[in-house]
Formats: C-alpha cells, sequence, structure tokens
C-alpha cells in the first residue's frame, strides 16, 4: 500500500474531492429509463405497479385501468379477500379488539372461530417471553435514540437466542413469526423507556405485560407511568395497528421482505430488512413528516385563515418553504386515488376523539389540508386529477392525542406491519426461486493504466 504524506490538505478537503468524483460517478440521467423503457421505480408510464409477483394476502386497490389509462375509483383494501371496512366493522360491532384476529387472517388465511382466537391469544401469550436476561443484556445495556434502529438490531439478536434460526420450514417460520408479532410490541415500549432514561434523563419506570389483554392495551399498559388508559382508547390503537397491519406484497417493506426471503435466509435476517425498508421517510417514516409539516404550518402562518393557509401550501408546493421538496405529506398515495379507505376509517375516529380531547381545531387543520391540496392539484395538473389523502396525514393525530410520543409514530406501524410481513415470508419461503431482476449497465469498457499513468 502507497500513502502519500507530502502533501498537507485536511481530512475536509479530501472528501470534498471525493465528493466530486461521487457526485459524477453516482448519477444516472432519468432521461435514460425512457431510452432504455425501464420502468422507473418499478412504474408503468402510466402510474401503474409493474407486476413482479402473485400474492393471496392482501389486495389495494385503488384505480382501473381501460385503453391502457388509469381510470380513478374509491379506494379499496382486502385482507385474504375481506374488504377491511366490513373486518373493521365486524370486531367492532361485537366490541372486540381486532388485530390479533387481523393477524390470524393473515397468517392462516382465515378468520378464526372463538375457540381459535382464545388460542392464538394463548399462543401469542406465551411467546411473549423474553429470553432470560434479553431485556438487560440488550435493551438496558444498549440503549439507542432511534427506536427503529434498535428494533432493527433487537429482532437481529433474537438470531443468536434460537437454536432453529436457520430452519426455514413453514411450521419453524410459523413459530418465529408468532414469536415477533408477540415480542416487538414488548421491545418497542421497553427500547423507548431506556431511551427517555438514558437520554432525556427521566425515570426507568417499566411495567410487565398484562395477562389476556390485547396487543393495543399493553402498548398503553406499559408505556403509561399509571398503567392507566380508557377502552376507547386501546379500541382506537387497536383500529391504528389493525388499518396498518398490511398493504399487499407491492409496498415496499412488504416486496423488501420477499426479495431478502426468496434467498433462502433466516426469519430475523428477513423482518429486520423490513423494518429498516418502513424506516425511510418515504415509507412508514411519512407520518413523521407529515408532523413535521403540520408544526411548520402552525409556526409560519396564519394557519386557522382559510385563504392564509391556501396560500401557505402553494408555496410549499413551490418549494419555497418547509424542506423545499415541493410535498405536501399525507396527500396523495402510489395506489389510492380518490380515495385510502385506511384514511377514511381513521379519520371518522379521529374526529370523534377530537371532539372529546379538544383537538377539533387541529384537526380542521387536517381537513382543510385535504380539502385545499385536492382543489390545487385540480387547478395544476388538470380538473380530472384525483390524489387523496393517504393514512398518514390522520394517523399522527390519533397518536398525538393518545399521548403517543412522536419516537414511537413508526414503531408502532412496525408493530403492525410485522402481521403482514410474516405473512409474506410464510407465501416466499414456499417458492424455490431467488428473485434477481435485470439492470442495464451505462459503463462503457475502459482499459486499466497503472498507478504512474493516472
Amino acid at each position: 500500500m502507497v500513502v502519500d504524506n507530502s502533501n498537507n490538505k485536511s481530512i475536509n478537503e479530501i472528501e470534498d474531492n471525493f465528493l466530486k468524483l461521487l457526485d459524477s460517478s453516482s448519477y444516472i440521467d432519468p432521461n435514460l429509463y425512457t431510452k432504455y423503457n425501464i420502468k422507473r421505480g418499478l412504474r408503468n408510464s402510466n402510474g401503474t405497479g409493474v407486476l413482479v409477483g402473485i400474492t393471496g394476502i392482501a389486495n389495494v386497490v385503488g384505480y382501473e385501468v381501460k385503453d391502457d389509462k388509469k381510470v380513478p375509483i374509491d379506494g379499496r383494501l382486502l385482507y385474504r379477500g375481506i374488504p377491511l371496512t366490513d373486518l373493521v366493522d365486524g370486531f367492532q360491532k361485537d366490541d372486540r379488539f381486532g388485530f390479533e384476529e387481523t393477524a390470524f387472517l393473515l397468517l392462516l388465511g382465515k378468520l378464526p372461530s372463538e375457540a381459535a382466537l382464545s388460542e392464538f391469544y394463548r399462543v401469542m401469550e406465551y411467546n411473549r417471553e423474553f429470553p432470560k436476561f434479553f431485556n438487560e443484556d440488550n435493551i438496558l445495556k444498549f440503549p439507542s435514540n432511534n427506536m427503529m434502529n434498535m428494533l432493527q438490531r433487537l429482532v437481529l439478536t433474537l438470531y443468536t437466542y434460537d437454536k432453529t434460526a436457520d430452519d426455514t420450514s413453514l411450521l419453524n417460520t410459523f413459530r418465529q413469526s408468532l414469536s415477533l408479532i408477540s415480542k416487538v410490541p414488548v421491545m418497542m415500549v421497553y427500547s423507548y423507556q431506556a431511551k427517555r432514561h438514558y437520554y432525556d434523563n427521566k425515570s426507568l419506570i417499566l411495567h410487565r405485560p398484562l395477562s389476556n389483554a390485547s396487543i393495543a392495551e399493553n402498548i398503553l399498559h406499559m408505556l403509561r407511568p399509571d398503567c392507566k388508559f380508557t377502552k376507547e382508547e386501546a379500541r382506537l390503537l387497536d383500529l391504528c395497528m389493525v388499518v396498518h397491519a398490511e398493504h399487499g406484497g407491492g409496498n415496499n417493506s412488504a416486496f423488501a421482505t420477499h426479495v431478502v426471503s426468496s434467498t433462502g435466509t433466516d426469519t430475523y435476517s428477513a423482518i429486520s430488512t423490513a423494518i429498516g425498508s418502513l424506516k425511510g421517510p418515504k415509507h412508514g417514516g411519512a407520518n413523521i413528516m407529515v408532523r413535521s409539516m403540520i408544526n411548520n404550518i402552525i409556526e409560519s402562518c396564519n394557519w386557522q385563515n382559510y385563504d392564509e393557509l391556501s396560500s401557505y401550501l402553494d408555496d410549499i408546493l413551490d418549494k419555497k418553504v418547509f424542506n423545499k421538496k415541493g410535498l405536501i405529506y399525507g396527500m396523495g398515495h402510489a395506489v389510492y386515488t380518490k380515495s385510502d379507505p385506511r384514511a377514511v376509517l381513521l379519520k371518522k375516529k379521529a374526529k370523534e376523539l377530537a371532539a372529546a380531547k379538544g383537538y377539533t381545531e387541529k384537526f380542521e387543520l387536517l381537513e382543510n389540508i385535504e380539502k385545499l391540496t385536492v382543489l390545487k392539484f385540480k387547478e395544476r395538473k388538470g380538473k380530472d386529477f384525483e390524489i387523496c389523502a393517504n393514512v398518514d396525514l390522520y394517523a399522527g393525530l390519533v397518536y398525538e392525542m393518545l399521548g403517543i410520543p412522536p419516537e414511537l409514530y413508526t414503531p408502532i406501524f412496525t408493530v403492525a406491519r410485522m402481521a403482514g410481513w410474516c405473512a409474506h415470508r410464510l407465501e416466499q419461503t414456499r417458492d424455490e426461486k431467488i428473485m434477481r431482476p435485470g439492470y442495464i449497465s451505462i459503463a462503457s469498457e475502459n482499459n486499466y493504466t497503472s498507478i504512474t499513468e493516472r
């Protein structure tokens, strides 16, 4: 190895030079995607998704295709063929929590009987227990300021405690799935409590989970210092988890689960990959971006004045304010056009809770953002253009009203989506074929030159 110490360049100067090389070597001209007919982002030119697989777990319906054109329709989300709205109506009419039976449905393909659901609760509670000293050795000794990275690490750490970690048989993968769905909610809350203690100088409070309780009840029980919560609060958190539990095979984190699982790797590696995907602000982390945008609007304009709010949203779209990306977070979706059924369900409950908890003005702000954004996109893109609120617009307000800290907005999404990811992994492990799409290389062939001639 040759080391040249003759120059006096600082590390910053050296990095600036590297950055110039990186800037040119990592850039792909977007026009090349059109030239080579590459489906950028795995999206067709008409806005539909490129078909890359088959799944029986969920179906996301947001448009129809007629004469190769995308025709907007009201959105529908079906879990194992059952419309989400019907599923929610069913357990809410019976005054039951729904996430556990939703997880059962996603994993096993059918709704459970009362006896099967009782057995499922029993197995989940059995799987909730951590290995001996897991909490002390992995959460309390090594806390993190970021809950998503913490969950990713903890899921990978479980590999070392599993004697059959690399067994990808159907039954073992199912056992691992139940273990993760059961343990991750406790991991999330304990990790947050450790973060509060070690990073925020707060008291360390760890409550043991309740027996014979839903995951939603246990999250609120473990999260709150006094363990108290109302039935209505637990029901609303349960609804949030149900609507976040699954969203088809094409969403980024589920697709990542399929890709990684297709290699034959272990469950913990596949699910930690999904968590890393969900963390991104263009995916699960979008709820944090909505919160940041709302706070910016409240601080920067007279948001209770409809006209001033309208003007500020124009400035956001024109990349003049907020993060200057030109995006109104919480609006628009890759599949849904006229409506997102998840947002419709959450909006209804959010309105009810807002009235009870004194958040009516903030709810009306979100509703006005939704109305104004729809109008602005019709003005800018044509009267036939459809855009709708997505689930993230109202989810953050629901969490805020439930007293859930922002650090846990995306982790709660993770807790819920664990059911969908595990269902997709179970489906993918039955397919023996590794996913290996093609890429076009635009690098021209070059000759090697010796180091003295460069």
